[in-house]
């Protein structure tokens, strides 16, 4: 069923226009992506099934593609591509705001930025997010992949990439695949390894975050850097 069949006071469109985007719920702005839904469920159906099989707006857009084809009527590749599409324009969002704003003074976008790139991998990877002076986003990269339980950290490599970004900062960053954020000792020893190797070309480390699906833990918070 389309939003055309929808009682009108059901309808998402017409109310974002008379009253605001910021009137309508999750279900139904994801509706409004979504367009349609599929024969005995309504487009507004099919958005609540997936904000309640993926655990709310943050769980979807942290989804992969091959994850959302387990919801039937999204086995084929526009509505899988847009939401893809709307995934990238929050990650780039998220980007382009780091890179104009001290990542110090916005620890809670910092989170949701590493949430958007690596909480949803199925593989364990080390990210670093190299800063300039003024602690501004030069760069994201990600340095290592590993399995699901371990990833070999090179802290030279790390050293060498912020000399050729004549970066004076950089936030590290990991994912934990199994869904828990907490650090491991593992964790808390590569984070002092780096900030020792860092420290000899006058590279601050800022903070080390874990990441999950279940939310996220800074080690600057924690008192462990």
């Amino acid at each position: 069923m389309a939003f055309k069949d929808l009682p009108a006071g059901m309808r998402p469109r017409e109310r974002l226009v008379a009253h605001g985007a910021a009137t309508l719920d999750d279900a139904e702005l994801l509706a409004l992506l979504l367009r349609t839904g599929l024969a005995g469920k309504n487009v507004m159906q099919l958005a609540q099934e997936l904000l309640d099989v993926f655990g709310g707006l943050a769980g979807l857009l942290n989804t992969s593609l091959d994850d959302l084809k387990r919801i039937k009527g999204l086995g084929g590749n526009a509505k899988r591509a847009q939401l893809a599409a709307v995934l990238e324009l929050a990650r780039r969002v998220l980007s382009c705001r780091l890179k104009e704003r001290e990542v110090l003074d916005r620890p809670n976008l910092v989170k949701d930025y590493l949430q958007l790139r690596i909480a949803h991998l199925p593989h364990e990877v080390f990210v670093v997010l190299f800063l300039d002076t003024h602690h501004r986003l030069i760069a994201f990269e990600e340095m290592f992949r590993g399995t699901l339980t371990h990833t070999s950290v090179y802290p030279r490599e790390v050293v060498a990439q912020a000399l050729q970004y004549h970066a004076a900062a950089v936030v590290l960053a990991h994912n934990h695949p199994s869904g828990l954020p907490e650090p491991s000792r593992a964790d808390e020893a590569i984070t002092q390894i780096m900030k020792a190797a860092l420290a000899l070309v006058d590279v601050r480390v800022l903070d080390h975050l874990v990441v999950a699906s279940g939310g996220s833990v800074s080690m600057a918070e924690r008192g462990i850097l």
